[in-house]
């Protein structure tokens, strides 16, 4: 018995514009004579849609029949209850005013309709209208007691209001109705239904209508008038449009598209998603200051059913002087949440309404699944713009410091930070050979017996030790010698604080041995405790090991001593400039006497010879600075 009828006049017609849906009917008959009341209750129990009481004493309807089916149902889940008055035929005159006080006294009962099956008086119109209000209950929606909708269904309106208010100004203007009424119905409205429209706001409430567009007060009141017109069909095609389910809950499947991610590849964010975040921030930046304050922040979030980000995205990502994220923390901390669970960033996308206003089919579309990185070493280049470096070392040997640097937040700005706010985290974009690339950054927590296979997979690894500790080295040795020695992992040794007097470290060999036997690049100094930002030099260095994990960086130091710095040396010297400017000056002349055509040939051999020098230099500079 699965379908609910809503309450019509006596003569029911089926609108000429509407196309009844194809749904499997189940209906079994009820006889007191022939079943039992066991089988009655089974029958009870297993209605899943709604229970159609076919009556022709009200007597019982009241006095036996609701109770006993509320007494075998549980409230939480009771399915809508019709009253269908049969046998109209042989009686004169309509019940509907006897039925009207037991409808409001049982808020279960849907709808009441009398009909007859012998002269089929609403036989069809019955079911057609049964089907309505199963697929578009009021239930969810409208509190008849109190005449107003119920909290979730104003949650879920109010969330749809603001997805659908583009620039966030709290009005729904013309272009932004028509872009809503295509989504949900495939079709503008014209403008003078638009007009009549915003003149039903006005004149049933005030500050419905503002500014010549359609306030969150008035949306409301017209999805109100909807539901007690009989239309709730309109609301429900709003609310399942943008992924609700017959709960008023975001559905999982809207939630959590199908995304198939094949074991040793990433994801990231491509050019779609990114456009549409850039429109989020936009959107929600209303003093145009490139950053967004805690009440902004709050705002853009308000469509979320909790708040996604805790205090410490602040030290994760990029923040401006007054702590606020920035354009390019935000899509950073994006960035991240991609890489890291991109499950919770389909999650979120949904609760923005990407696939609404970016008009695909699901989140999924945001979203770029890389190639196994084992095929990137293979083929000696990658398409990842996001990689991932873990950071080992002792304790106190300047891990965090690191992260924070990242960020460019000095040794000063990082005392300022409180413990519950402290991230493990850091992520900011670093330019490899003149691309944009992201470095996220994790502290891995110094527990050399207890490392998973998740704390070692990366793209690059970075041990840091710090110079002023004699035993700080040790860890870092140990770690490289146990899990990496045999990896294909890029490693790189930072020396942290290095504004701090250089001790020798107990372990043996020393670091710059220690690189020289396993061929890694020397030790990298670096300090946190300077009065500006910290130089972001290394970090470009940890991004093009990880971009090119197949080549060995031969230098990385400006030592002045070795070829790498010598040939850098040569190409910016005075000499080159002025051997590139004789030659210029001897080619292009073109009115030369003899003398000074004999002149000039001595400075062409000697500038062709320089220039062959040059050559030779800027290739021996470009191989070392650029894997092979």
């Amino acid at each position: 018995i699965l379908f609910s009828v809503p309450y019509k006049a006596e003569e029911i017609t089926i609108p000429a514009d509407v196309t009844p849906e194809r749904v499997p009917t189940h209906i079994v008959d009820y006889s007191e004579a022939e079943q039992t009341d066991e089988q009655l209750y089974q029958e009870i129990s297993k209605v899943t849609w709604c229970k159609l009481m076919v009556f022709f004493s009200l007597l019982q309807v009241t006095s036996h029949w609701i109770p006993l089916i509320n007494d075998r149902t549980d409230k939480d889940s009771r399915v809508p209850l019709i009253l269908v008055g049969n046998k109209s035929d042989l009686v004169e005159h309509s019940s509907m005013e006897t039925i009207l006080p037991i409808m409001n006294k049982y808020t279960e009962i849907e709808t009441c309709v009398e009909c007859s099956a012998k002269n089929l008086k609403n036989i069809s119109e019955l079911f057609y209208y049964a089907q309505k209000a199963v697929l578009h209950p009021t239930g969810p929606l409208y509190c008849p007691d109190q005449k107003e909708m119920k909290a979730a269904c104003v949650r879920a309106l109010t969330r749809i209001f603001k997805v659908s208010d583009l620039d966030n100004d709290g009005i729904l203007n013309d272009n932004e109705l028509n872009f809503f009424q295509r989504t949900c119905f495939n079709t503008p409205l014209p403008p003078q239904a638009l007009e009549d429209v915003k003149n039903v706001v006005r004149k049933n409430t005030t500050d419905g209508v503002c500014v010549d567009g359609l306030t969150l007060k008035g949306f409301l009141f017209l999805h109100t008038l909807f539901i007690q017109r009989g239309r709730h069909e309109t609301t429900w095609a709003v609310l399942r449009r943008f992924g609700y389910d017959d709960d008023l809950e975001l559905h999982q499947d809207y939630l959590f598209p199908l995304l198939k991610i094949p074991p040793d590849c990433s994801t990231e964010l491509n050019h779609n998603a990114s456009l549409f975040l850039q429109g989020v921030f936009d959107k929600h930046d209303k003093d145009r200051d490139c950053a967004l304050s805690p009440e902004e922040l709050k705002d853009l979030f308000d469509v979320f059913p909790y708040m996604p980000w805790g205090p410490d995205v602040n030290n994760t990502v990029c923040t401006n002087e007054h702590g606020w994220i920035t354009y390019q923390g935000f899509l950073s901390q994006w960035t991240l949440t991609t890489y890291l669970d991109v499950q919770r960033c389909l999650e979120y996308l949904g609760y923005l309404g990407y696939s609404i206003i970016a008009e695909q089919e699901s989140q999924a579309s945001a979203i770029t699944v890389t190639r196994e990185k084992s095929l990137d070493l293979q083929k000696k280049q990658t398409q990842r713009s996001v990689f991932l470096c873990k950071v080992f070392g002792g304790p106190g040997s300047g891990k965090s410091g690191l992260l924070q640097s990242l960020l460019g937040h000095n040794l000063m700005h990082q005392k300022m930070i409180r413990e519950e706010h402290k991230s493990y985290y850091a992520i900011s974009t670093a330019h490899v050979y003149g691309q944009e690339k992201y470095l996220l950054l994790h502290e891995v927590f110094p527990d050399f017996d207890y490392l998973s296979e998740s704390d070692l997979s990366c793209d690059v690894v970075c041990l840091i030790y710090d110079v002023s500790n004699p035993c700080s080295f040790e860890y870092c040795a140990q770690i490289f010698k146990q899990y990496f020695v045999d990896s294909r992992v890029p490693c790189m040794l930072v020396a942290a604080k290095a504004d701090l007097p250089e001790v020798r470290q107990q372990f043996s060999p020393s670091p710059l041995d220690f690189c020289r036997t396993y061929r890694l690049p020397p030790p990298q100094s670096f300090t946190c405790n300077t009065a500006s930002t910290p130089s972001k030099d290394i970090f470009i260095k940890l991004a093009t090991m990880a971009t090119y994990p197949h080549a060995r960086l031969r230098c990385m130091c400006t030592c002045n001593r070795c070829t790498f710095c010598l040939c850098q040396n040569f190409l910016n010297s005075e000499l080159l400039h002025t051997v590139k400017a004789k030659l210029y000056t001897a080619i292009s002349s073109r009115h030369m006497s003899q003398v000074d055509l004999k002149s000039s040939s001595v400075w062409l051999r000697v500038s062709l010879g320089a220039a062959v020098f040059a050559v030779l230099g800027f290739t021996m500079y470009r191989l070392l600075l650029k894997p092979r």
